[in-house]
Protein backbone atom coordinates (compact mmCIF):
# COMPACT_ATOMS: atom_id res chain seq x y z
CA UNK A 1 0.00 0.00 0.00
CA UNK A 2 1.17 3.52 -0.80
CA UNK A 3 2.44 5.83 1.91
CA UNK A 4 0.08 8.66 2.90
CA UNK A 5 1.34 11.50 5.10
CA UNK A 6 -0.82 13.12 7.78
CA UNK A 7 -1.25 16.90 7.62
CA UNK A 8 -1.38 17.14 3.84
CA UNK A 9 -4.37 17.58 1.55
CA UNK A 10 -4.80 15.27 -1.44
CA UNK A 11 -6.57 15.52 -4.79
CA UNK A 12 -8.25 12.69 -6.66
CA UNK A 13 -5.53 13.17 -9.32
CA UNK A 14 -2.88 12.31 -6.70
CA UNK A 15 -1.34 15.71 -6.03
CA UNK A 16 -0.72 16.79 -2.45
CA UNK A 17 -0.91 20.26 -0.92
CA UNK A 18 0.98 21.39 2.18
CA UNK A 19 -0.19 24.79 3.46
CA UNK A 20 2.53 27.09 4.77
CA UNK A 21 0.71 29.66 6.86
CA UNK A 22 -2.21 31.52 5.31
CA UNK A 23 -0.43 32.78 2.22
CA UNK A 24 1.37 29.93 0.48
CA UNK A 25 1.38 26.19 -0.04
CA UNK A 26 3.60 23.53 -1.57
CA UNK A 27 2.28 21.13 -4.22
CA UNK A 28 3.77 17.76 -5.14
CA UNK A 29 2.68 14.29 -6.20
CA UNK A 30 1.73 11.43 -3.92
CA UNK A 31 3.56 8.18 -3.35
CA UNK A 32 0.78 6.41 -5.26
CA UNK A 33 1.35 8.71 -8.25
CA UNK A 34 5.10 8.19 -8.35
CA UNK A 35 4.64 4.39 -8.07
CA UNK A 36 2.10 4.46 -10.91
CA UNK A 37 4.37 6.53 -13.13
CA UNK A 38 7.53 4.51 -12.58
CA UNK A 39 10.96 6.07 -12.99
CA UNK A 40 10.51 9.83 -13.40
CA UNK A 41 12.93 11.29 -15.93
CA UNK A 42 11.70 14.82 -16.71
CA UNK A 43 9.51 17.61 -15.32
CA UNK A 44 8.20 20.64 -17.18
CA UNK A 45 6.48 23.14 -14.88
CA UNK A 46 4.68 26.45 -15.44
CA UNK A 47 6.75 29.58 -14.87
CA UNK A 48 6.92 31.63 -11.68
CA UNK A 49 4.18 34.25 -11.75
CA UNK A 50 1.73 32.08 -13.69
CA UNK A 51 -1.86 32.28 -12.50
CA UNK A 52 -3.92 29.11 -12.64
CA UNK A 53 -7.34 27.77 -11.77
CA UNK A 54 -8.22 24.52 -10.05
CA UNK A 55 -7.71 21.59 -12.47
CA UNK A 56 -5.50 23.66 -14.83
CA UNK A 57 -2.22 22.11 -15.90
CA UNK A 58 0.78 22.99 -13.75
CA UNK A 59 3.02 21.24 -16.27
CA UNK A 60 3.93 17.71 -17.23
CA UNK A 61 5.77 14.86 -15.60
CA UNK A 62 7.52 12.30 -17.78
CA UNK A 63 8.48 8.80 -16.75
CA UNK A 64 9.86 5.84 -18.64
CA UNK A 65 6.22 4.72 -19.04
CA UNK A 66 4.31 7.88 -19.95
CA UNK A 67 3.94 11.65 -19.99
CA UNK A 68 1.20 12.89 -17.66
CA UNK A 69 -0.29 16.28 -16.87
CA UNK A 70 0.14 17.72 -13.39
CA UNK A 71 -3.18 19.24 -12.35
CA UNK A 72 -3.64 22.12 -9.94
CA UNK A 73 -5.57 20.93 -6.88
CA UNK A 74 -6.56 24.56 -6.15
CA UNK A 75 -6.44 27.99 -7.80
CA UNK A 76 -3.59 30.40 -7.21
CA UNK A 77 -0.33 31.81 -8.51
CA UNK A 78 3.05 30.09 -8.85
CA UNK A 79 5.39 31.76 -6.38
CA UNK A 80 8.36 29.41 -6.85
CA UNK A 81 9.41 26.35 -8.82
CA UNK A 82 11.64 23.73 -7.21
CA UNK A 83 14.60 24.06 -9.58
CA UNK A 84 16.55 21.36 -7.75
CA UNK A 85 13.88 18.80 -8.61
CA UNK A 86 13.89 19.93 -12.27
CA UNK A 87 17.59 19.00 -12.37
CA UNK A 88 17.11 15.64 -10.59
CA UNK A 89 13.48 14.57 -11.20
CA UNK A 90 14.23 11.00 -10.12
CA UNK A 91 14.27 12.23 -6.50
CA UNK A 92 10.47 12.39 -6.66
CA UNK A 93 10.52 8.58 -6.80
CA UNK A 94 12.71 8.40 -3.70
CA UNK A 95 10.90 10.98 -1.54
CA UNK A 96 7.61 12.19 -3.07
CA UNK A 97 6.53 14.06 0.06
CA UNK A 98 9.84 15.88 0.47
CA UNK A 99 10.11 16.87 -3.19
CA UNK A 100 7.65 19.67 -3.76
CA UNK A 101 7.19 20.85 -7.33
CA UNK A 102 5.76 24.36 -6.98
CA UNK A 103 5.03 26.82 -4.19
CA UNK A 104 1.79 28.70 -4.74
CA UNK A 105 0.31 31.86 -3.28
CA UNK A 106 -2.95 33.78 -3.58
CA UNK A 107 -5.06 30.69 -3.03
CA UNK A 108 -8.35 30.49 -1.16
CA UNK A 109 -7.80 28.45 1.99
CA UNK A 110 -11.46 27.40 1.78
CA UNK A 111 -10.54 25.44 -1.36
CA UNK A 112 -8.58 23.05 0.86
CA UNK A 113 -11.93 21.78 2.15
CA UNK A 114 -12.61 20.27 -1.31
CA UNK A 115 -9.49 18.12 -0.99
CA UNK A 116 -9.08 14.89 0.97
CA UNK A 117 -7.30 14.59 4.29
CA UNK A 118 -4.99 11.61 4.88
CA UNK A 119 -7.77 9.28 6.09
CA UNK A 120 -10.03 10.08 3.14
CA UNK A 121 -7.14 9.67 0.69
CA UNK A 122 -6.25 6.27 2.20
CA UNK A 123 -9.88 5.18 1.70
CA UNK A 124 -9.81 6.54 -1.86
CA UNK A 125 -6.60 4.58 -2.58
CA UNK A 126 -7.98 1.38 -1.09
CA UNK A 127 -10.60 1.38 -3.84
CA UNK A 128 -7.83 1.69 -6.46
CA UNK A 129 -5.23 -0.76 -5.13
Amino acid sequence: MSTVIEGLYYSSKHEWVKPEGDSSALIGISDYAQHSLGDIVYLDLQEVGSDFQEDDSLGTIESVKAVEELYAPLSGKIEAVNNAILETPEKVNQAPYECWLVRVSDFDTASLEKLMDAAAYRAFLSDLE
